[in-house]
């Protein structure tokens, strides 16, 4: 499996993963807040249709590098807030929800799960990506989230997020040009 999003319409980006299972533990990676800390971003996700979802990233903070943001995301250094809304939410296979919601940039993401003999495949579809750049900086964002998810579950180490990031947005704005 290539660990590279792709996008499925002009303004969606999916990525795949696969992660050691068993599914009940991915599913608890993204629900609850503090094991979601470790690899995304801390808070809560009521897990109904039309639950509240409260996002605080630290990017930084995702790693022991506790690297810095580079200048042109300066307004990610400490504690990010984003807020949304569950559009679905079917325990151990599917949670979707409105990603800045009621912004100007508000999108979707959706995670999917399967589980594969003794692994289970995630798959991150974010929606309504109508800016170029945004574009860049989600599949950036995902792949180095996903890779840092995958480290946490594997026991490893994950590398400094703004590092990774700023490397794959790079290879993404080769990718996605076409």
């Amino acid at each position: 499996m290539n660990d590279y999003g792709v996008l499925t319409a002009p303004d969606t980006l999916r990525i795949e993963r696969m992660l050691p299972g068993p599914i009940e533990r991915v599913w608890q990676y993204l629900t609850d807040s503090d094991k979601r800390s470790t690899w995304l971003a801390e808070g809560s996700v009521e897990q109904k249709i039309g639950g509240k979802v409260e996002h605080t990233f630290r990017n930084s903070e995702l790693s022991p590098e506790h690297d810095i943001p580079p200048p042109k995301y300066s307004n990610c250094a400490g504690d990010v807030p984003m807020l949304g809304k569950v559009t679905a939410c079917e325990p151990l296979r599917l949670l979707s929800y409105l990603w800045n919601a009621g912004s100007e940039g508000e999108s979707e993401v959706s995670f999917e799960l399967a589980q594969i003999k003794d692994q289970v495949k995630l798959t991150v579809t974010h929606r309504r990506l109508s800016n170029p750049d945004e574009r860049l900086s989600v599949a950036g964002g995902w792949h180095t989230h996903l890779n840092i998810l995958r480290d946490r579950l594997e026991g490893k180490t994950p590398e400094g997020f703004w590092k990774v990031h700023t490397r794959l947005e790079q290879e993404y704005a080769q990718r996605l040009a076409g």
